[in-house]
């Protein structure tokens, strides 16, 4: 049977303040009244049963996800410990699938991204759960580029491997890291990459086996804990599991590696919602280029995203390319060329009991 697995584990620290440590960015509703994890489960749950959806995630927000989306129970999530990468999350879910369901095919997404339309992401996942099947494939959904971006990852594809429904999937040639401006405009005119998405399809068989292949010490680790699952122990065995196996992602520690990696080409509108400038790209501006969510009043005011998330209003006069974010306890006032350099600011908290719990 075919399962979602949501990797939720994130603490969106590049959304801050409004998103924190026990409130982080997949339970913000940033693109519409639904969590972002909320939005993330309904555009396949026609697909796949929210009975079938499990939801990899840390301890500090099980209880907010359970509090945030009534729908989900406990038995919906896999809690990690800690951070670890997508490697070692993707891996726990996969051993926890094993003991449910050992012929289960996992459809790995993420709780952070925009999608649309639904109904065209279902068809092409429906695609690449039919090549997962057929054969021990690792598949991969490229994003078709609407841009040249510099924030994130490629992949350049090659031979057609096979086409259903006018959905083709290709041959991987190389996965590329972010690249600078020039070479992104290159990738985006040479219509030979794609965006990495970081949505994966496969069988718990195929990703254990390639775990063992190119991630051996990881998987004897995940072998072991898995002797625990069910019993007393699990709690004492997955936190052992975690602080023995290194930090590292699906993609540099497998599918960069392996031979049976496939991309489906995806075309579809697809935003990683990284920071406060994927607004621009996500929500309607008004007639200066200001994205205003909130209560707020603006003079001579351009290009700048406002979001008030309290009482009271923000006011601004004279201003541009700006990121202003109000919360009951915080204001953050960044230039948007320095966004992304939020958590250079968020590491001076560390370590300051009077700064600790603004985080």
């Amino acid at each position: 049977m075919n399962y979602a697995v949501i990797l939720a584990g994130g603490k969106g620290e590049r959304f801050w303040p409004l998103s924190r440590t026990e409130h982080p960015k997949q339970l913000l509703h940033i693109i519409s009244d639904k969590t972002m994890l909320e939005e993330t489960i309904d555009r396949v749950k026609d697909l796949i049963p929210v009975e079938r959806t499990l939801v990899v995630t840390g301890e500090n927000i099980k209880k907010a996800i359970l509090g945030k989306v009534s729908y989900l129970k406990e038995e919906n999530l896999i809690v990690e410990p800690e951070m670890k990468n997508t490697c070692l999350a993707i891996g726990l879910a996969a051993i926890h699938l094993k003991k449910i369901d050992p012929s289960a095919t996992m459809v790995v997404l993420s709780s952070d991204h925009m999608i649309t339309p639904k109904e065209k992401l279902q068809k092409i996942l429906e695609v690449g759960i039919q090549m997962a099947t057929s054969g021990e494939y690792l598949i991969t959904l490229g994003i078709v580029p609407s841009r040249a971006e510099t924030a994130y990852g490629y992949i350049e594809f090659s031979e057609l491997h096979n086409s259903k429904d006018d959905i083709l999937v290709y041959q991987i040639k190389e996965f590329k890291e972010k690249p600078n401006r020039i070479v992104a405009q290159q990738y985006y005119y040479d219509r030979k990459h794609l965006w990495n998405s970081g949505m994966f399809i496969w069988t718990v068989s195929t990703i254990l086996k390639a775990l063992e292949e190119h991630m051996p010490q990881m998987f004897r680790e995940i072998e072991i804990y898995s002797k625990e699952i069910g019993t007393k122990n699990q709690t004492e065995a997955v936190k052992r599991l975690y602080q023995n196996v290194e930090n590292i992602s699906i993609d540099c520690s497998v599918l960069e590696k392996a031979a049976n990696a496939l991309v489906v080409k995806a075309d579809l509108i697809w935003d990683d919602i990284g920071n406060w400038l994927a607004l621009d790209r996500v929500k309607q501006r008004d007639q200066d280029s200001n994205v205003i969510m909130g209560k707020a009043k603006t003079i001579n005011t351009y290009e700048t995203t406002i979001v008030n998330d309290s009482k009271g209003i923000i006011a601004t006069l004279g201003v541009s390319d700006l990121v202003i974010v109000k919360t009951d306890e915080i204001v953050f006032v960044a230039h948007k060329t320095k966004v992304q350099e939020v958590k250079d600011l968020l590491r001076e908290f560390s370590g300051n009991r009077e700064w600790e719990k603004y985080l």
